[in-house]
């Protein structure tokens, strides 16, 4: 047991295209929130500070424990654990908000996992998702796993909502990379949800149901020939594209620079494509350029399909 602590917790993307609030992975690279926790005599989880990319206190995010998804997250572990006293966090934000990166998921991870360290019985990594998760379903407003998952496990992960807290994690073919471009507009999560369809004909339900098990089978597998027969979305994508102004410029450019496929990270607005190693920086240049010759600003990161999940550092 320490009385200080820091967790570093990545960025991910969500959905991954074919697998809609079920697939999630890691991304390597930087891009993560941390949370530095210190035991207290008051009761329960506070938050000292929240700041964000510049280093600078945070205009936004509250520091409200009630209405801050890394205090909610502690909280919900702190309970659980019947732990005395309390803990004070300091959240310093790596991931952009309603940046389609998950960026409250990464707080919600840092927090619990940096929390869990102050415990005299700390929880093993994997019991802390569903801690994580209280985190995260204030924040987006519904209970998902495909963003806190990868973040907190590492790598690729299946997990659908029915299964939960169990989760699975996918094995990743050999020789394959993701590129994530982030285009400086926003896409509010909350709000992306509640504008999706409540209905889908069959068909769709068929064709959708269809790419994701050919996914996993290709990821079972290590088929890269099938995971860019199956990497397609007929669902989500076609509703929320229009919101990502970049969007159908960067995922032409993506696949023409042979990309196995290419689909929002999230809600957006960032644009996640799979491709062969070899190509990962000439893939990301490629999705840069085609927001650039837009006006918009961004930035990429080229990642292994089996980033490393949360961590404390010393």
């Amino acid at each position: 047991m320490s009385d200080t602590v820091t967790a570093f917790a990545p960025a991910s993307i969500g959905n991954l295209g074919v697998g809609f609030d079920m697939l999630g992975l890691a991304l390597s690279g930087g891009a993560g929130d941390r949370v530095i926790a210190a035991r207290s005599d008051t009761p329960g989880i506070s938050i000292e500070e929240v700041r964000g990319l510049d280093g600078e206190i945070h205009p936004y995010l509250s520091t409200d424990p009630r209405e801050n998804t890394a205090s909610i997250a502690a909280q919900s572990l702190w309970d659980a654990a019947g732990a005395t006293g309390g803990a004070s966090l300091k959240v310093h934000k790596g991931v952009p908000l309603q940046s389609g990166m998950g960026s409250s998921a990464a707080s919600a991870v840092a927090a619990v996992v940096a929390v869990n360290a102050l415990l005299d019985e700390p929880l093993e990594t994997a019991g802390l998702l569903p801690h994580a998760l209280a985190g995260e379903q204030y924040a987006s407003g519904g209970l998902h796993a495909d963003n806190v998952a990868p973040s907190l496990l590492g790598g690729l992960v299946l997990c659908p909502t029915v299964l939960l807290p169990e989760v699975v994690r996918l094995p990743v073919p050999a020789g394959v990379s993701a590129v994530l471009v982030h285009p400086e507009l926003q896409v509010n999560t909350a709000h992306a949800r509640r504008g999706l369809a409540r209905g889908y004909s069959m068909e769709q339900w068929l064709q959708q149901q269809g790419y994701l098990a050919g996914f996993v089978a290709a990821c079972m597998a290590g088929d890269i020939d099938l995971i860019g027969r199956t990497l397609r979305d007929v669902v989500i994508e076609p509703q929320r594209a229009g919101a990502v102004s970049c969007f159908e410029n960067v995922k032409e450019a993506a696949m023409r620079a042979g990309a196995l496929g290419c689909s929002l990270s999230g809600s957006g607005p960032s644009i996640f494509a799979l491709c062969e190693e070899r190509k990962g920086l000439n893939m990301a240049s490629a999705m840069e350029q085609a927001c650039l010759a837009l006006g918009i600003e961004c930035q990429s990161w080229v990642s292994p399909l089996d980033a490393e999940g949360a961590r404390l550092e010393t």
